[in-house]
């Protein structure tokens, strides 16, 4: 993909700049996303990952190309222009299917590479590093690149089938804890070491020569590293650039490959800055711009309670937990502790497994109550001074409406605002 390609040289121009991927499936988010890179006259980078879309649906019940087609769809709404629109594909290989054995994972993983290249996902992150079922713990990086290599050679068969040639771009590599938060507490975290990086770099650089594949070695622009950055249900590990200097210095012996980070969410705007200062400049969100919209909705649901009737409420919190507490499969295995631990952590953990659950319809009709409730008139500024004080400013000076849907938007903008702010090297303005 050009701008991608063209990013990666500015970046070696200007150690300022960067990129963010939006790695978020609903529609409140992309609907923000989109009219921020909109006003801002910014490419759009939208990511899906391997458990969220499949061949077989993911839980958000689309295949790569139903993805694509909901993507187009919002951009048409909005007026977002397809060409400032990037579609990439996040840790794309045997992931979802770790429990069987590596023959039967890598080909769905196959199956998997080729929907979503066929769909039209340009940006491709390969990810074989978990293990499967008759599989060591863990696995070598030579069996890491194979695997790897084996997927890129199917990702340049298909885009030439579909389209004629292939333009795809690659990220290599993973992170440590696993994509979307740690499941555990965090105690330490060890930044990835310059040695392993050159490893995992020469190791998949040989795979894909075995493979005939050298020549796509320029198109591999990120490698993804563990900078020394996550969060988990409570607690968020900030960037230290001091513990990553090393790292950092070694990837500027590529002209053609940044460091790609996954887990940044909750990061500082300052944190945010200093990793794509240090050429960790494609930045990953997901979590925080869903626990951005669920902070959005819970104080709009306290400011409905102040101004209706309990039996006129929408009650949003109440069928939240209602719905988590009788379909635990997203977050029994996430959160530990005793009753009333267990009920704030489905409720604000910054792990955010509630991002799971907003299709469901009873919370979906809650949802439309809820604003409908808030819709039918003028919310008083004072409530919105007490629950969302950012978004308070704003309405006073006239740059959003007071409306619920326009106060959802801005606050989920808070977060991209943060994250465009430290990818064009400016300071964040809220």
């Amino acid at each position: 993909m050009k701008h991608l390609i063209e990013f990666v040289a500015n970046h070696k121009r200007d150690k300022r700049c960067g990129i963010f991927a939006v790695c978020s499936a609903h529609p409140l988010v992309l609907k923000a996303a989109m009219r921020h890179a909109k006003a801002t006259h910014s490419t759009l980078l939208i990511e899906a990952t391997s458990n969220q879309v499949d061949q077989y649906g993911g839980y958000t019940g689309m295949m790569p190309a139903d993805f694509r087609r909901f993507v187009l769809q919002l951009a048409d709404q909005h007026h977002f222009p397809h060409q400032q629109l990037i579609l990439g594909g996040d840790h794309l290989g045997p992931n979802r299917w770790q429990n069987q054995t590596a023959a039967d994972a890598m080909a769905k993983a196959d199956e998997l590479i080729r929907c979503y290249v066929s769909a039209g996902f340009k940006k491709i992150h390969l990810d074989c590093s978990m293990s499967c079922a008759d599989d060591p713990v863990p696995l070598t990086d030579a069996i890491v690149a194979e695997r790897a290599a084996r997927l890129a050679r199917i990702a340049e068969q298909t885009c030439i089938a579909h389209f004629g040639e292939s333009d795809l771009v690659y990220v290599i590599g993973t992170e440590v804890p696993v994509p979307g938060g740690a499941h555990e507490t965090l105690a330490a975290l060890a930044v990835t070491t310059p040695q392993a990086a050159k490893t995992t770099l020469e190791a998949h650089r040989h795979a894909l020569e075995l493979q005939g594949l050298s020549d796509i070695w320029p198109r591999i622009i990120g490698l993804v590293v563990q900078p020394g950055v996550e969060f988990d249900h409570t607690q968020v590990i900030d960037f230290q650039p001091q513990k990553a200097l090393a790292l950092s210095q070694m990837i500027e012996a590529s002209d053609t490959m940044v460091f790609e980070a996954h887990s940044t969410d909750y990061q500082t705007p300052l944190a945010l800055q200093q990793l794509v200062q240090h050429h960790f400049a494609i930045l990953k969100v997901g979590p925080a711009l869903t626990f951005a919209l669920r902070e959005a909705l819970f104080s709009l649901a306290a400011i409905e309670q102040e101004l209706r009737p309990a039996h006129q409420c929408s009650g949003l919190r109440d069928v939240l937990e209602s719905v988590m507490q009788d379909h635990p499969q997203y977050w029994q295995q996430h959160y530990q502790g005793s009753g009333e631990a267990l009920r704030l952590a489905r409720g604000y953990s910054y792990s955010d497994r509630v991002r799971y659950y907003w299709p469901d319809r009873d919370i979906d009709g809650a949802y439309d109550r809820l604003v409908s409730n808030l819709a039918s008139g003028p919310i008083p500024q004072p409530l919105i001074s007490q629950y969302l004080p950012l978004q308070y400013a704003k309405v006073r000076e006239g740059l959003i409406a007071a409306t619920p849907h326009e106060l959802i938007i801005d606050h989920i903008q808070d977060v991209l605002r943060q994250y465009h702010a430290a990818c064009m090297g400016q300071s964040p303005s809220v």
